[in-house]
């Protein structure tokens, strides 16, 4: 997140403080019923509006049904493609819905929809399923951002009337450092680079800290050296305070330790073949997910694009996107359950629609909304269900139609939060942090 990026968000403050402030104030409410264990979400973002007629939900009797082939996976009775095969060794612990209907054909609406499980509004900037997340799970104390955007994708929704303190922290390179939390060169190396990066952080502390405190003098507390001033400065949606507490953050990962979490070059060989090599920057941002799991971050996104086949699907699926999603979701899941992570982290896959059953004359498939795939798993829920079905030809839905409002009340539910729980939008509104009813045969 960059200067001009925060400034953008923080340009409405002071027109969604207060409800803002409500917002916190109903959250901080319910955190007492929430499961604290360090539990995270990761999004697969698959951008472009992905196949799940050559992913999830194959039709190998139909006209439709495309080149690929079904296989078996480690969850009795369900197949999936076989450009596939790692994640179907994994599918025991994952779960289809093969009847979401959402009904936006268009990119920027079908982004926004499934990522705030809101239809897009002229009016209200909804948050993004990580800030939310975030605002919710991450401890004040964690050094690293509660969010973190392992692409654009991320950083295009934002963190709405939820304030730039619930913004992605994004990554465009995945396996390599981002290049702001580097220190000039300027300031030399070793010991030295230190010690003026130390007295750079101490400037930036005091003028940063009295720039917040000048626009709110009232609230100056030099009792307890500003910190129950900062805190109500924050509730209260001072943008000021809000630029303070993410520069800060990002400040202190540049003298951190910790800043090497966004290094991937350091894992065994092994591990990076298994993900795909250097090469598959969504397995790169798979394997990087996992650090940052395991170093306490609530919410990653990774971004997988090229989705948008309108012409020869199946070469492109089976020789680009097909083995790359593999190797980073396959490996990702595997490695999150042997390291006893799963039951604590929800994973979620989706673009922002799915694609037409019929094959268009270019050899591929166009935007298709009324009823296609995501995949669930992690947390509370279950694995190895295919949840949902659609008819023969793929053209509606058969059984169990499921609404955008239910995936995202079954993602919250499976995180151990109540997705019930009321909060205000930026226009003082009452609504749910989803619009929905979890999938019960999911739990």
């Amino acid at each position: 997140m960059n200067r001009r990026h925060f400034l953008k968000h923080a340009a409405g403050a002071t027109a969604v403080a207060v409800p803002a402030m409500n917002f916190w104030n109903n959250l901080h409410a319910a955190k007492e019923q929430l499961k604290k264990e360090q539990k995270s979400l990761v999004v697969f973002w698959m951008g472009g509006g992905p196949s799940h007629m050559d992913l999830w939900d194959l039709k190998p009797e139909s006209q439709n049904g495309g080149e690929f082939k079904p296989i078996e996976t480690s969850a009795k009775g369900v197949k999936i493609s076989e450009v596939l095969p790692t994640v179907a060794s994994q599918m025991k612990h994952l779960s289809i819905i093969r009847s979401l209907v959402t009904n936006e054909g268009s990119h920027q609406r079908g982004t926004t929809l499934m990522n705030t499980g809101r239809t897009p509004s002229p009016i209200v900037q909804y948050p993004a399923i990580g800030s939310v997340a975030s605002s919710l799970l991450t401890p004040k104390e964690l050094p690293l951002p509660g969010f973190i955007g392992i692409g654009g994708t991320a950083q295009r929704i934002g963190p709405g009337f939820l304030g730039m303190n619930y913004a992605p922290f994004t990554v465009q390179n995945p396996g390599q450092p981002p290049s702001n939390i580097k220190a000039p060169r300027e300031l030399g190396s070793g010991r030295s680079q230190m010690e003026r990066l130390r007295r750079r952080q101490r400037l930036f502390y005091e003028t940063e800290q009295r720039f917040a405190q000048s626009l709110y003098p009232h609230l100056v507390s030099r009792a307890d050296s500003d910190k129950k001033g900062a805190s109500e400065r924050e509730a209260r949606g001072s943008s000021a305070q809000a630029h303070q507490t993410i520069y800060k953050k990002a400040f202190d990962l540049t003298v951190s330790p910790l800043r090497t979490v966004f290094e991937v070059r350091n894992e065994p060989s092994s591990v990076i073949e298994a993900y795909g090599g250097m090469g598959n920057r969504f397995g790169m941002g798979a394997l990087l997910a996992r650090k940052l799991i395991e170093k306490g971050v609530t919410a990653v996104s990774i971004d997988l694009g090229g989705w948008d086949n309108h012409g020869n699907i199946f070469n492109t699926i089976r020789t680009g996107n097909g083995p790359r999603l593999d190797a980073g979701m396959g490996n990702l899941v595997k490695d999150l359950n042997e390291r006893g992570l799963w039951k604590n982290t929800v994973v979620v896959w989706m673009g922002e629609f799915g694609r037409t059953p019929r094959i268009n004359q270019n050899g591929g498939r166009d935007h298709w909304a009324r009823c296609w795939s995501v995949v669930v798993g992690g947390g509370a829920i279950k694995g190895g269900v295919a949840y949902g079905s659609t008819n023969k030809d793929g053209t509606d839905v058969n059984e169990n139609p499921v609404k955008i409002g239910d995936l995202f009340a079954t993602l919250y539910k499976g995180l151990g939060i109540d997705p019930s729980t009321q909060v205000r939008d930026n226009l003082g509104r009452p609504l749910h942090i989803a619009d929905g009813r979890p999938v019960k045969d999911l739990f």
